[in-house]
């Protein structure tokens, strides 16, 4: 079977012809995977980006900020339709900069999207807005929660995701689609922290690594947010998580990243409770020395990735996938071959999914 990314599960720009669609945030490995499916379904694309970049096939690249609204009139100039996938990641910083870029940088967007005439807009959000730090285990997608989301990265986006969803109207239509965990080849988020730490065998496993949780193959997750766009008739006013719908062992994934990157998985345990409470103290430190310029990367530990490592969080994916008319074309275990073919530790890439 094709990957996302080389065919659509349903019929792509035919059901609405060929747009004109902006991407922010194209310079990340989602947002890149966006724009190009994109293009390859034969949709006009510009991508937005705070850097200049190269581009490619049928990708027209524009710099700028989203806390720039002269930049982001510009570029929404012309468009019919908008993905919005820039944003600040972290599992730690300043709230300040979390608002500036993903709540106000939202709305900025959205007032420059309604002002030239954008029809449709997806707004690219995260599972963590609804997280609260209990397990997940087969729920939907729950609301958006601003005040008891965990971290300023959940927060920040949850109070955007429902600034996105307000806007929602028959002019203006809006969803908000949740990929939960996505990785793949070439990621540097998930996949390169993973393999660091373990390779440095700094890479425990929280309770013994058995909480269950979904991840999001990169193909899969680039296909169900321009599912979201195509779908924009079903999806508008709602907020879908997309996964695999495959749950698996915290400790099971762990190891399956750390083999097919040729690197030991890891085999020593922390107690949960325990790594909460120091993610807690670690991040508040960090904090403290990145304000004196210090620290300049990521702690090794937080509360929320604590609770991320030893909860369970998995969702039901019946209502996504009846409203995206959308199935996962890369299952868990050919995503985790392509992997390790990405770092010379499998065989060479096959089409075939799992």
């Amino acid at each position: 079977m094709p990957s996302a990314a080389e065919a659509p599960s349903a019929p792509g720009a035919s059901e609405a012809g060929v747009r004109r669609v902006l991407v922010t945030g194209a310079s990340g490995m989602l947002g890149g995977a966006v724009a190009r499916l994109l293009a390859d379904k034969g949709h006009r694309v510009r991508t937005f980006q705070r850097r200049a970049t190269e581009g490619g096939p049928g990708l027209e690249p524009v710099a700028g900020s989203v806390t720039d609204p002269a930049a982001l009139a510009r570029a929404v100039d012309g468009m019919e339709a908008v993905i919005h996938l820039a944003a600040k990641v972290s599992f730690t910083g300043d709230w300040a900069e979390f608002a500036a870029t993903n709540i106000e940088g939202t709305a900025n967007l959205l007032a420059a999207a309604q002002s030239a005439g954008v029809q449709d807009f997806v707004f690219v959000s995260s599972p963590s807005v609804a997280h609260i730090g209990h397990a997940i285990a087969g729920e939907g997608a729950g609301p958006a929660d601003p005040e008891r989301a965990r971290g300023n990265y959940a927060r920040s986006k949850a109070a955007a995701e429902l600034l996105a969803l307000a806007a929602d109207s028959p002019g203006f239509r809006v969803a908000a689609i949740r990929p939960h965990i996505v990785w793949g080849p070439g990621d540097t988020q998930l996949v390169g922290r993973v393999v660091q730490r373990a390779a440095a065998g700094r890479l425990p496993l929280l309770d013994h690594g058995a909480a269950l949780i979904d991840t999001t193959y990169i193909d899969n997750a680039a296909d169900a947010i321009v599912r979201g766009l195509e779908r924009m008739d079903h999806a508008h006013g709602q907020a879908l998580v997309v996964t695999n719908g495959q749950p698996r062992p915290v400790g099971e994934l762990l190891a399956g990243i750390c083999t097919a990157a040729g690197v030991r998985p890891p085999a020593w345990s922390v107690p949960g409770r325990l790594a909460r409470g120091a993610g807690s103290l670690i991040e508040k430190a960090w904090l403290a020395a990145g304000a004196r310029g210090w620290v300049h990367d990521e702690p090794p530990m937080t509360r929320f990735l604590a609770e991320q490592l030893s909860t369970a969080h998995w969702f039901d994916q019946r209502h996504t996938r009846e409203v995206l008319a959308w199935t996962p074309a890369v299952g868990l275990d050919e995503g985790l071959k392509r992997l390790a073919a990405y770092y010379g530790n499998g065989p060479a890439r096959t089409t075939t999914a799992d």
